[in-house]
């Protein structure tokens, strides 16, 4: 890893803590896990799938659940997360995390799944709140009603993305401050913040969560005013393409500390760090 102005040759970024995809070590052995095994001994890690499919109608992957649990029982990972969508269907994967309307049928499903993987995984799990660029006109329930009704069933906790929820604001025309007010705030156990993408113009704008730019004003903005609200959670920076140097990385990071030092004392868990 490299080194950074003021530190000495060979020393380690200085960050709080890393999360993964837990799905890119899913593996029995070899680089990937050698690798993971080496940030482990220096960093707390955090584990966020892609690949679980909470919203699948058909049940879990228990072959999916079995390889998760080997991994959470090597790393020991701090959080563990997936994200509210589905993404299997009859044992093919769809390489995206596809949108779920917000019903009582689909409520019981999720609530199924996530108390389901709780059980394998013996632990707590968060739930992500998606970016949308749709709404089902089916969905009887705002989604922070979705998220809090499965947080009381299933005691899962939430993992807050803040700029999915600018993003979904904008998408779908409705309010991002209204949506983090009826989020409850006990079951928040970590916050992401990620740049985004704008394509096209007028009513064909699109706001697309591509984790590929520095956190905008009015995220930052939502950001602070949520923790003023909740206090400091765990936050991470997510960057996923178009990756620049780890200095610019760190430099969100400590944007987003200083205003989580802003509001509370904050020891190590509740730090924030880059993806």
């Amino acid at each position: 890893m490299a080194s950074f102005a003021g530190d000495p040759p060979g020393a380690l970024p200085k960050a709080a803590w890393v999360e993964v995809h837990s799905e890119n070590f899913l593996c029995d052995g070899g680089v990937r896990l050698a690798m993971l095994d080496a940030v482990a001994a220096r960093y707390p890690v955090s584990c966020h799938g892609v690949g679980l499919s909470l919203g699948s109608a058909e049940g879990l992957d228990e072959q999916h659940l079995a390889r998760l649990s080997r991994l959470f029982n090597r790393v020991g990972p701090a959080l563990v997360s997936e994200h509210l969508s589905w993404s299997v269907t009859e044992g093919v994967y769809l390489n995206d995390l596809l949108p779920l309307p917000y019903t009582e049928a689909t409520l019981a499903t999720v609530c199924r799944n996530v108390m389901r993987a709780q059980d394998a995984f013996g632990r707590q799990i968060l739930v992500e709140n998606p970016s949308a660029y749709l709404s089902f006109p089916g969905s009887v329930m705002r989604e922070p009603e979705f998220l809090a009704r499965l947080a009381e069933r299933t005691g899962c906790g939430l993992l807050l993305d803040i700029n999915n929820v600018y993003v979904s604001a904008t998408n779908n025309a409705f309010d991002a401050e209204d949506y983090l007010d009826s989020i409850p705030a006990a079951a928040v156990g970590e916050i992401h913040l990620a740049g985004h993408s704008v394509t096209g113009e007028g009513i064909s704008r699109l706001l697309i969560d591509t984790h590929s730019a520095r956190v905008c004003d009015p995220v930052w903005a939502l950001f602070t005013a949520t923790i003023a609200r909740i206090g400091p959670r765990p936050t991470l920076i997510e960057w996923d393409l178009e990756i620049p140097e780890l200095s610019v990385l760190l430099g969100e990071a400590a944007a987003a500390q200083s205003i989580l030092d802003g509001k509370a004392q904050v020891n190590a868990p509740d730090a924030a760090h880059v993806a």
